[in-house]
C-alpha cells in the first residue's frame, strides 16, 4: 500500500494499529510465525478429543482478527448489492480443512445478519457476536478432514474507520461501493479466516443493477443479465490473502484487453477523460509488470489490471490482488503517476505471492515495493537507485527500526524507505548477480506461500555464501545511521 502526503508528492502515514534481528532472536522469530492463540478455551479438550478452534491467532499488530484450528483452501461468494438502499446480501461456501479435531470453530465477520449456517449440508449452530461468527457442526470435524461451510447472511455493511487512512472495508459511495482496505476489510462484506498467513483461491459473483460495474480480483468469467440486473464473475485461482480482496461498484469505463496471453483488465470513473492522467497511468500496467519481471522473476498471476477510483475516502492505494486499487489523490496534479503503478505491482509479487506470516514483517512487502519505485524511475529515464538510495539515507530518521515496527508504525516511513534503503544496502553488499538472484530465488521458492524476515536472512545467506546477519541487525532496526557499503 502507498499513501499520499499533503503536498501532493508521494508519502506515507503511520496507523492507528518496535527488538534486534540477532541469532539469538532469530529463532524466537520463526517460532511467533505459529500464531497460537490466547483463548482459554482452545486447550480444553472435549469427548473424542475435539476441542474449539482458536477465536484470535493472536498477532499483535490485528488484535482479535484469524481463526484458529482450520486452513481455507477456497472461497466462493454470491452476491447482490443494491446502492439504492446500501443492502448487501450473500452466501459465502468456505472449504477449509480442519488442523485440529473440531467440536467448533470461529469466522470473522463484522456488522451484518447471518439467516443460516450449515457444515456439509447439516445445518449447524451459530452465534454471531463482537465480529466473531461462532459455528457449530452437528457432527465434530476430525483432524485433517476437509469440510464446507455455508452462510447465509445480509444487511447494511459498516466500514471501518481508522482515523488516518480514512474508512476502509465495505463503504457506500454515491451510486455505488468500495470494498477495500489494509489490513482489514474482508470481514466487512463475508465471513473469512482474516489473516494473511491463511491464504485460499476465490470464486465472486456479484450482482447489481443494470449499468454498473461489479470489479474484482483475478480472472472475469461469463457477464449475464436478467430483470434489470447483471452479474459479473471473476475468479482468482493463485492463493489470496483476505485483505488483498477487493469489490468497486459503480459508473466505470472498463476497459478488457490481453497483456502476455493474459487478460488485462482497467477502469476508471466514467466521465474522466480517456487520454486523463489515470487511463493513462492505468494503459502502462502491462509494460510496467514486464519490466519488473525481469527482476522479480516471471508474473506471479494469470490476470493484471487496475482500477482508478474517484471516492475522496480512498487517500491511497492498495495492491489488491491481480488488480491495484488507486485512491483519486494520485492523480490531482494532472499528470500521469507512472511510480504508484510501479509499487503497487511489484506487491504483485512481494507481498501477493509471497504473503505475510505476520504482521510485524511488513517491510517485506513494503520496502521492496518502494525498492521498485527506483528501478522503474531509472528504467524510466529518471534518477537512479543509487542516487534514491543516497537522497533517502541523508533524511532518514534512524531512531525509528524497520522491522517489527510496532502497531501504530505499520504505515511508517521507516518500513517505507528504510526499508527501501536495506534493499539496496544489500545489493551493495552482495552485489548485483547475487541480489538479483536472491529476489528472483525468494520469488520462485516462495510463490502462493507466505514467508518472515527470517526467511529472507537464510536465502540472503545461502545465496551469497555470506553470514548476513549482522548487515540485516544494522539496516532494519540499528538506531545510528549504518556506515555505507
Amino acid at each position: 500500500m502507498i499513501d499520499r502526503d499533503a503536498d501532493g508528492r508521494l508519502g506515507l502515514v503511520s496507523r492507528r494499529l518496535g527488538g534486534r534481528w540477532v541469532a539469538g532472536v532469530a529463532a524466537a522469530m520463526v517460532a511467533a510465525v505459529v500464531l497460537v492463540s490466547c483463548t482459554g478455551d482452545r486447550d480444553v479438550a472435549e469427548p473424542g478429543g475435539l476441542r474449539a478452534g482458536a477465536a484470535d491467532l493472536a498477532d499483535p499488530y490485528v488484535p482479535g482478527s484469524g481463526n484458529g484450528g482450520y486452513d481455507v483452501t477456497h472461497y466462493r461468494l454470491t452476491l447482490r448489492y443494491d446502492p439504492a438502499d446500501d443492502r448487501l446480501a450473500g452466501r459465502a461456501e468456505v472449504s477449509a480443512t480442519a488442523t485440529q479435531g473440531l467440536s467448533r470453530f470461529n469466522l470473522d465477520l463484522t456488522g451484518l445478519d447471518v439467516s443460516a449456517v450449515s457444515v456439509d449440508g447439516a445445518p449447524a449452530e451459530h452465534r454471531h457476536a463482537d465480529d466473531e461468527l461462532v459455528v457449530t457442526p452437528a457432527r465434530g470435524l476430525a483432524a485433517g478432514s476437509s469440510f464446507t461451510v455455508d452462510v447465509n447472511y445480509a444487511g447494511v455493511p459498516e466500514p471501518i474507520a481508522d482515523g488516518v487512512l480514512g474508512s476502509g472495508g465495505f463503504q457506500h459511495t454515491d451510486g455505488g461501493a468500495i470494498a477495500l482496505g489494509q489490513p482489514h476489510s474482508a470481514a466487512t462484506w463475508f465471513p473469512v479466516n482474516d489473516h494473511p498467513s491463511d491464504k485460499a483461491t476465490y470464486d465472486i459473483e456479484v450482482t447489481v443493477p443494470d449499468g454498473l460495474a461489479a470489479l474484482s480480483n483475478g480472472v472475469p468469467g461469463e457477464r449475464t443479465a436478467a430483470d434489470g440486473w447483471t452479474t459479473w464473475r471473476w475468479a482468482e485461482r493463485s492463493p489470496m490473502a483476505s485483505y488483498l480482496t477487493t469489490l468497486v461498484i459503480g459508473d466505470y469505463q472498463v476497459e478488457t484487453g490481453e497483456h502476455a496471453g493474459k487478460p488485462l483488465v482497467t477502469a476508471v470513473p466514467t466521465g474522466l477523460p480517456g487520454t486523463g492522467p489515470e487511463a493513462a497511468s492505468m494503459a502502462r500496467t502491462g509494460e510496467i509488470a514486464d519490466f519488473l519481471a525481469t527482476r522479480f522473476g516471471p508474473y506471479p498471476f494469470e490476470s493484471y489490471g487496475g482500477v482508478v477510483v474517484a471516492d475522496a475516502r480512498i487517500g491511497y492505494a492498495l495492491e489488491t490482488q491481480s488488480r491495484p486499487v488507486y485512491g483519486p489523490g494520485f492523480f490531482r496534479d494532472g499528470e500521469p503517476n507512472y511510480s504508484v503503478v510501479a509499487h503497487e505491482m511489484a506487491h504483485q509479487w512481494f507481498g501477493n505471492s509471497v504473503a505475510l506470516a505476520r504482521w510485524g514483517d511488513i517491510w517485506l512487502n513494503e520496502g521492496f515495493a518502494s525498492y521498485a519505485e527506483w528501478l522503474w524511475e531509472e528504467h524510466d529515464g529518471g534518477r537512479s537507485a543509487q542516487r534514491n538510495f543516497e537522497l533517502q539515507y541523508a533524511t532518514t530518521d534512524w531512531s525509528r527500526r524497520t522491522l517489527d515496527p510496532g502497531p501504530g508504525q505499520m504505515f511508517s516511513t521507516a518500513v517505507y524507505k528504510r526499508g527501501a534503503l536495506t534493499v539496496h544496502a544489500l545489493r551493495r553488499t552482495v552485489g548485483d548477480d547475487a541480489f538479483f538472484e536472491i529476489l528472483r530465488t525468494w520469488t520462485a521458492e516462495r510463490r502462493d506461500g507466505t514467508a518472515t524476515t527470517a526467511d529472507l536472512v537464510a536465502l540472503a545467506d545461502r545465496v551469497s555464501g555470506r553470514s548476513l546477519g549482522a548487515f540485516f541487525d544494522t539496516w532494519l532496526t540499528g538506531t545510528a545511521p549504518p556506515a555505507l557499503p
